[in-house]
Parts: C-alpha cells; structure tokens; sequence
C-alpha cells in the first residue's frame, strides 16, 4: 500500500476523533484552490497518455512549477521520478501515481525529523520573535497564534516591537483586546526598550509566551541584522535560552518572492520555521514544498482563512492528502 492509500485509511476512518476531523476539514477548505487546478491538471495528464514518456514527464514539470513547486525543487523531482521508474521498472500511469505523491513526501522530509512543534522553553517563559516584510500579515499571525495559545490554557504576553510602521502597534492592540491578552507597547519607542519592557514581564509575572513583532524592514539588510541583534542581546540578557523561535511569516499568494525572503532573513539572523500566510487564497499551493526544499527551514504554521481560528499547525501528512484527495 502506497503512501497515500494509507493517508486515505486514516483520514476517512469514521472513528476520526472530532479535532483531528476539524484540523482536515480545514485543509480540505484551506487546499481547494490549489487542488482545483493542480488535480484537473494531473486528471488531464493522464487522459492525454497511456504510458510513461518523456512528454509526459516534460508536462508533470509544468504542472508542478506552474503550482509554484519551484523549478529547483521540480528538476530534482523529475529526476528522482526518473531514477524510481527505471529502478523499479514502472510501466504504468496508475503506480506512478503513488509514486510522485512518495516522491513529494520524501521531499519534504527529506530523511529528517521535521519539527513543526514550537520549541517551548523547559522553564520561564518561552519567547517568539517574528520576522517577515510588511503587508505578509504578520501582525495579524501573532493575534491568531496568542489566540490558539490562549485556548490551550496559556498565560500570553504580546510586545508590539514594529514601532516603526504607522498603524503596527494600533494593530496589535486590536488584536490584544478582540483576545483579551496583555500587551507590551510603546509609540515612537526604541524597539528594543519595549522588548526589554516585555521580557522583564514576562519573566516576573510567569507568562508561558511572549510573542514579538518586529519591523519588517527589507531595503537595508545591514540596519536589519543591527536592529534584530539588538533585540536578540536583549532577550537574551532576560532570559539567556531566549528567543526560543524566530519565525518567518510570508505570503503565500507572493509565491517565489517567499522563498527569496526566507533566504534574505536566513542571511540576517537564525529562522527555525515558516508561517505561511493566506495559503487559502492562492492556486499554488506547492510553495510549501519549494520553501522547505530550497531554504531547509520548516513550514510551522499555515493561514487556512480569515477568522481567529484559522491559523492551523503545518502538518505534511494533511496537506498531501489535502492536495490530492481528488486525484
């Protein structure tokens, strides 16, 4: 049994327990543009042929970079796929099948342990720092995460360290009050003060999170790397293990612009994973494929809509089958 007749039995079993039922409705929803087109596509691909060809293969790669897998990413595949036809001397269109989902699996993984859990502190409070450009929603993510947190039971503290751009600390506040969650702000401040401010609270009145947004400067990497040394110095003073995560929010719509900005913040400081915004709203949904396979860093969280709740853990499992269920 292939990877995705397995994926099938377990995500169609009846006795799905409700949250995990919720969590693949989510993606079922969240996935639909990107499956649409990328399923009519492949469905189309195996109507035009009857056997494996070269033409066939050459179509697959315009399928995949068309669904913003990357060309990278994609002429590795094509390669991969190649290489386990001849090996395993595959003739028909059907076990190829399961085989390209494999193939997409192992990509992501790619023999690793991947971590899409946050990485709490094993005492203290556990802080987050966020990074990303403006307009990738960045604000919006650290409302939606304290929220997700909140529900599990957790003390959160949000410091609206972006004192930068008109209207960013306006717009955590929004989002601390419509959760009910405390704030660390200041207007026109240094942002390193406020995150001192906010890591001493969160230190002295036992917060379990202190979620950090940032300016999301790109134009000069220089006065960046400064600015997010500074605050990392900062933290670490506080809290020596700290910050615990620096996670990258991007826009899943912008497609390969994404993965740019990840490699440009992965030159500046250390991103242990990817918030991959608006996932919902775009037919291309192989970018998380091509971030994870071009940068190395882990897709940690996905934005699956607008509401409060829709920020969903990244799970590899439910996006394949999310992505192909129809094929």
């Amino acid at each position: 049994m292939g990877l995705f007749d397995k994926l099938k039995k377990v995500f169609t079993n009846k006795n799905i327990d409700e949250k995990e039922k919720q969590e693949l409705e989510s993606y079922d929803k969240g996935l639909e543009k990107t499956r649409k087109e990328f399923v009519s596509k492949l469905n189309l691909l195996t109507m035009k042929y009857n056997r494996i060809s070269e033409e066939y293969f050459e179509d697959l790669e315009e399928i995949l970079i068309m669904a913003d897998v990357g060309v990278e990413t994609v002429m590795k595949f094509i390669d991969k796929l190649k290489a386990r036809v001849k090996k395993e001397n595959i003739t028909s269109l059907e076990a190829l099948k399961e085989i390209i989902v494999d193939e997409l699996f192992i990509i992501y993984v790619n023999n690793e342990v991947i971590v899409n859990k946050i990485n709490y502190a094993k005492e203290g409070p556990t802080v987050i720092l966020f990074v990303g450009v403006n307009g990738v929603g960045k604000t919006t993510t650290i409302g939606k995460l304290a929220y997700k947190m909140k529900q599990e039971g957790k003390k959160v503290l949000l410091a609206a360290g972006d004192t930068f751009r008109a209207g960013a600390v306006e717009q955590l506040i929004e989002w601390a009050n419509k959760i009910d969650c405390d704030i660390v702000s200041k207007e026109a401040a240094d942002p390193s003060s406020v995150i001192y401010d906010a890591v001493n609270k969160a230190k002295k009145e036992n917060y379990d999170v202190l979620l950090i947004d940032t300016a999301g400067r790109l134009q000069n990497k220089v006065n960046l790397m400064n600015e997010l040394e500074k605050m990392n110095k900062v933290i670490g003073k506080v809290i020596p293990e700290a910050p615990h995560e620096t996670l990258i929010v991007i826009d899943a719509t912008t497609g390969q612009n994404g993965i740019s900005q990840v490699k440009s913040f992965k030159e500046i400081t250390n991103i242990t994973g990817v918030v991959l915004t608006k996932l919902d709203g775009t037919a291309k949904g192989g970018i998380v494929l091509a971030i994870k396979e071009t940068t190395n860093v882990p897709v940690k969280f996905i934005g699956l809509g607008e509401k409060k709740e829709d920020l969903r853990v990244f799970d590899i499992e439910k996006y394949i089958y999310g992505l192909f269920k129809e094929w």
